[in-house]
This record gives C-alpha cells, structure tokens and sequence, in this order.
C-alpha cells in the first residue's frame, strides 16, 4: 500500500479505504480512480478486506484533559473535526480537566454509544498509562504515549523540531546560538534540547552549556534568560528560543540592550502562535503541528478499523520552520 499511495500521491489510509470499498468515505472520484489506476499500474491485487465504515457507529470519542489553557489541542480537535468529516464521521468531545472520576464517567456515557473509535488527547506531551477503557475501543491516544506501546498514538518530532530551528540559525552564519529552553524534565524540554544539540554537532559546532538556559515557557524567562545569554564575556549572535512566549520576552530585552533583530542578534522561536507574525520583526518559528496530529489521529483510528492486526504504530508528525524576519 506504500507503494500504491506513492504512486498515486494520497496517504496510505486513503489508499485502504479505496481498495476495501469503504462505506462514508467522503472521497472525490478523481481520487478514487487515481487509487485505482496506480494499484493497477504497479499490479497491486487486493486479497483481503478489512470491515468497512458503518453508519451504525459514525462518531468518534474525543476526549481531553484541557482545551483553553492554550491553543494546542483545540487545534488538534479542529483538525480531526475536518479529518473526520471527510469520511462520514463526527465527533463528541469531552474535557475531564484531569478529573479521573470525571474522566471514566465521560468515557463509560461514550462507550455505552459504540462509538467508532476514541480520541485520548492531553494538553502537555507525555506518559500516560495504559487505563484499561482504553481498550474496549479502536483507540488513538493524541500528544500522549504508553510505555509499552500497546495504544497507537500521534505526538510532535520534538527532536526534528529542535534542529530545524537550530539549523536555521547555522545556515544564517551563526556559530555561537543560545537555547532557552522549557521546564527541565518536560518531554517538550527534552527533546528539543536533544535536537538543538544535534544541529550543532552536524555543523561541527562545539556545544556550550553556557549557552543553554532552563526557563518556564512564560515571557518573564524569555526576558531574564537573553539578559543573562547577553551578559556572558561572549555572547551569542543568536538565540533559539523553545517557545514563542519566551520568544516576547527575548524581543523585550534585546530592544532594552538597543540590540536590533536580526541586524545584532537573530531570533527563532518554536509553536507558531497567532502572535508571532505581528511581532516587530515577525518571529521566524517552528510549528508545533497539533492541527496535523488531529487529522492524523482520524487516520490512525479509520486504519485501525481496517487492519486491526499488527503492532500499535507511534507517528511522529514534524511541523515545518515557518520563514519571517528575525533571522
């Protein structure tokens, strides 16, 4: 089906639901016949049919820890909104606020509904454990994992992330680039570090702990930590900031030092909030991609539905670096 899906330029989970003839797929002739016509070009003979679609069971469970506290996982909840729609499927939504009594009543009313599948989203990437209602239906777990892998689940390339942010910068001419990162022992701190640290080394570039400040995701840190960067006996041309709210408060010391962006010092950041492009220069950052994870997640359950066989699949989604003008 990889092959198939090449060929035809769609993803492998609309290659499935052509092949398998799946009923509410909302897919347009021209690419159902693109389908067919490349597994008939490369011989491809479909010899199994997974279960197709049924109306009987056409909504989705999605089911989140929080939803206003910042964007993210309303934007994951958009895109698998749209995902979903695309194949006849709707979605009920549910926000336990971590509750875990309301968390299992939410999910025990859900499942008394068959639905076709469940959504398990939390706000902050992360270990979950394995609650056994998970279980009792397709599911799909959303910025979250299990240690054991027994659940399929979607969350951001943080690492890739990390280096394209960096590489940036390199490719900009910089050889000494801050890092002002999240909280210490986040998996989003983790592993963005992990990918700055791989930029560096690719480029040949010594790693300098100095050059690497733990902050707290808010303005304030963004602010005190380039203070403290710019302090150093030799301070860097660049700073790779690990969100865009520490981004702001970046911009705010750098102006206050009289140091113009990007003509003294450049400055990436990392989310792609609505703010950065109408800060002044416009921020150049990373995507965090939670809109494509929502979509992917619909994909992952419809997959599930029609190859329910086989070792549950982590997927990495990468959010591209979104060009402005502080580099």
């Amino acid at each position: 089906m990889t092959d198939v899906a090449l060929e035809a330029q769609v993803s492998q989970t609309t290659v499935s639901l052509v092949l398998n003839d799946a009923q509410g797929a909302r897919l347009s002739a021209a690419t159902r016949q693109r389908v067919i016509d490349a597994a008939a070009h490369l011989g491809y003979r479909l010899v199994r049919r997974g279960p197709q679609l049924s109306s009987a069971n056409s909504t989705i469970g999605f089911i989140a820890n929080e939803m206003s506290t910042d964007p993210w996982m309303a934007l994951a909840l958009d895109g698998a909104r749209e995902r979903a729609w695309q194949h006849g499927l709707t979605l009920s939504v549910a926000v336990t606020r971590g509750d875990a009594e309301m968390e299992l009543a939410v999910v025990t009313n859900l499942l008394r509904q068959s639905p076709f599948g469940l959504i398990y989203g939390t706000i902050n990437t992360r270990r979950v454990a394995p609650l056994a209602f998970l279980f009792q239906r397709p599911t799909v777990l959303l910025n979250c994992y299990t240690d054991d892998r027994s659940l399929p689940s979607i969350v951001p390339a943080e690492v890739a992330g990390g280096r394209s942010g960096t590489e940036r910068l390199v490719r900009g001419g910089h050889t000494r680039i801050g890092f002002i990162n999240g909280e210490p022992g986040m998996d989003a701190s983790r592993d963005r570090l992990k990918g700055y640290r791989q930029a560096l080394a690719s480029a040949d570039l010594p790693f300098d702990k100095d050059l690497v400040r733990d902050g707290n995701w808010e303005p304030s840190a963004g602010y005190q930590l380039t203070r403290e960067l710019m302090a150093l006996a030799d301070p860097p041309s660049a700073i790779f900031c690990a969100n865009d709210l520490m981004a702001i408060g970046c911009y705010d010391a750098l102006r206050e030092m009289d140091l113009a962006i990007p003509k003294d010092v450049a400055v990436v950041g990392y989310d792609d909030r609505e703010t950065a492009r109408y800060m002044h220069p416009p921020l150049t950052t990373v995507v965090l991609p939670h809109f494509e994870m929502g979509a992917t997640a619909v994909d992952m359950l419809i997959e599930q539905s029609a190859r329910p066989t086989g070792r549950p699949a982590q997927i990495k989604e990468e959010g591209p670096l979104v060009e402005r003008s502080s580099v």
